[in-house]
């Protein structure tokens, strides 16, 4: 809501609490807009803030006022106004100069004319959009120090501050924080996320909420009322939803819709005016793109473009009741918001009924993306015909779990609702709403089809943890090798089950990990889990154990111990096992069954240094 520069008296006559002021004496006659004429005076008359007014309420009458309020929300809900008449409760003075701060302003004070027409001299408003810089901050510090001239309390009301330059937000911080008691702060802003929180974190604030279209429909009904205006209450309904929510909108809407009209406002002069589609015929619109049936739904698109309807907005109305439906079939009792249609109530809750969360959800993204589509589009009905094409086909396609199902029991056809439904004998198209096949085709999969997708029996199977680590070798997974090797203390291992204990320093979300890729290598999902528990050495561990082992045999080993004594300063660098270097080269060539068996490493009777390198100094 927008501030204005007059007021009413509550004990006036008319619309009670918001009559219309007369105009100043010194002002020449002229007309007033409702967003002024109608503006609230006290807090009794603002709407749709009641936790604000409780708490603002209970505030002043405790004496517990803070230096400064931080009030913001989204245009037109009474931001503005709020500050003003902040300053008229803080100001409040009777005219024997008795009176405190107080929230019950019916009665207007000695201030309470001036504060309200902006011209106070203590009740200073400013525009931090167009002095936003540290010298207009620094004229605020310096003329904060004075006393008030004749008010109670020096008010400052900055609007939209998030405005003000970085520097401005640091001049004003001490200020802020330690102000003169005669001096109070009121800042109102759109934007409270480019607000610093050094600035938040000095004021009290509070967020003002879009305004309930029911609410906002009595309002505009009050207001028709009062102005002597026969008005629709669909026709009120929908200038409360294109307001979205806020007030000075609305009441702007309404202004307009009172010259379109000319005399009653009707539904269809507000559609005409703001390029609206009919409620009931983007119901029929909707039903159509759920049947399947295109050729319809692009005619029913044609005939509302052809009466003045913006293509971007019948989309954003069937999201809307793409919304609406899916509500309705989640809470019932939403069909008792006053601002819907019966036709909204009635076939709202019937497509509930017949509709699946699933093609709702469906409907309501794709028309999400369409609107922005069409917004952006050179010729936005052609990209509106396109939308509801991909939409009326996609009612016929099942969801991916449904499409398994349906490969899975060869029954090719499922219903809307998930559930199997009989071929038609026409083989039409498949729809959302009718008990069609969604899935249906002139040519259907061959039953072989399915088989080309590789089965879990036909992948590898690990049957030790060693062939795990191998499986991992083979996919190049080199972390997860590595991880494997060095972090895993193994408690248990068998098929489709994988117990083990971390190493130190071990990964705790290696079980996670290990089982996603046994999912992916073998086509099995794996049970894989961290026990407290003593588990075996690692792979690694056990590795060293095998090479020092190695080592020591080999050198107590006769020939080895002859040649060390021979050769001064020689040290074994590495044992090899003569067998496994042998069955490798045949492994490589494609295997050889015919080879003849190798002589054991260590063989006392003859010495053999084929499997020992020795290193030595010299």
């Amino acid at each position: 809501m927008v501030m204005t520069d007059e007021t009413v008296p509550a004990d006036e006559p008319g619309f009670p609490g918001m009559a219309p002021a007369p105009a100043p004496a010194a002002a020449p006659a002229g007309y007033r807009v409702l967003a002024r004429k109608y503006r609230p005076a006290h807090f009794g008359d603002l709407i749709g803030q009641d936790a604000m007014v409780r708490t603002l309420t209970n505030a002043f009458a405790a004496g517990r006022i803070p230096q400064a309020w931080m009030l913001t929300g989204v245009r037109g809900v009474g931001k503005t106004t709020t500050a003003r008449i902040l300053a008229r409760a803080l100001n409040y003075q009777n005219a024997d100069g008795s009176g405190a701060p107080t929230t019950d302003l019916t009665q207007f004070g000695v201030n309470c004319q001036a504060i309200v027409e902006g011209r106070h001299i203590d009740v200073m408003e400013i525009d931090a959009a167009s002095n936003n810089g540290v010298d207009n901050v620094r004229q605020i510090n310096d003329a904060v120090r004075y006393a008030p001239t004749s008010a109670r309390y020096k008010v400052y009301i900055i609007d939209e501050v998030h405005m003000l330059s970085g520097g401005a937000f640091n001049a004003f911080l001490k200020t802020l924080e330690e102000p003169p008691p005669h001096a109070k702060f009121i800042f109102a802003t759109t934007e409270i996320r480019k607000v610093p929180v050094t600035v938040l974190s000095r004021c009290q604030r509070f967020d003002l909420r879009r305004v309930d279209a029911a609410l906002l429909v009595g309002h505009l009904d009050r207001i028709c009322r009062a102005e002597g205006i026969e008005a629709e209450e669909e026709a009120l309904a929908a200038v409360a939803r294109a307001a979205e929510g806020s007030v000075r909108d609305s009441l702007s809407i309404l202004d307009q819709a009172i010259a379109h009209a000319g005399g009653k406002i009707t539904l269809d002069e507000v559609r005409s005016m703001l390029g609206l589609s009919d409620r009931a015929r983007v119901i029929d619109l909707f039903e159509l793109v759920m049947k399947g049936d295109i050729a319809g739904a692009l005619g029913e698109l044609r005939a509302q473009y052809d009466a003045g309807a913006d293509p971007a907005v019948v989309l954003s109305d069937l999201a809307e009741f793409s919304h609406l439906v899916t509500r309705l079939k989640l809470v019932p009792d939403a069909a008792k918001d006053n601002s819907l249609s019966q036709a909204e109530r009635v076939r709202g809750a019937d497509f509930a009924q017949r509709l699946s969360i699933r093609v709702l959800a469906r409907a309501w993204q794709m028309l999400l993306k369409a609107v922005g589509e069409v917004r952006q589009a050179d010729r936005p009905v052609m990209a509106a015909e396109m939308a509801l094409v991909r939409l009326a086909h996609a009612a016929d396609l099942p969801t991916p779990d449904e499409a398994l199902r349906m490969l899975r029991d060869g029954s090719g056809a499922i219903g809307g609702n998930g559930s199997a439904a009989p071929r038609p004998p026409s083989g039409g198209g498949a729809t959302a709403l009718a008990a069609r096949p969604v899935l249906a085709s002139a040519n259907p999969m061959p039953a072989a089809a399915p088989a080309a997708q590789p089965r879990a029996s036909a992948l590898p199977q690990p049957q030790s943890f060693e062939e795990v680590v191998a499986l991992a070798s083979r996919h190049r997974d080199i972390t997860m090798k590595l991880a494997l090797e060095r972090d895993v203390r193994l408690v248990r291992f068998e098929q489709g089950r994988v117990e083990f204990s971390l190493a130190e320093h071990g990964n705790r979300l290696l079980a996670n990990d290990l089982s996603k890729r046994l999912k992916e290598w073998t086509g099995q999902t794996w049970l894989v889990a961290i026990v407290n528990a003593e588990g075996t050495a690692t792979l690694r561990e056990q590795a060293v154990a095998a090479r020092d082992k190695r080592e020591n045999d080999a050198a107590n080993h006769p020939a080895v111990r002859a040649v060390l004594e021979r050769f001064p300063g020689a040290r074994i660098v590495d044992v090899r096992d003569p067998r496994a270097a042998e069955a490798e080269v045949p492994a490589a060539a494609g295997g050889d069954d015919d080879l003849p068996e190798t002589e054991p490493l260590f063989d006392d009777s003859e010495p053999d240094f084929d499997g020992i390198e020795f290193w030595t100094d010299n």
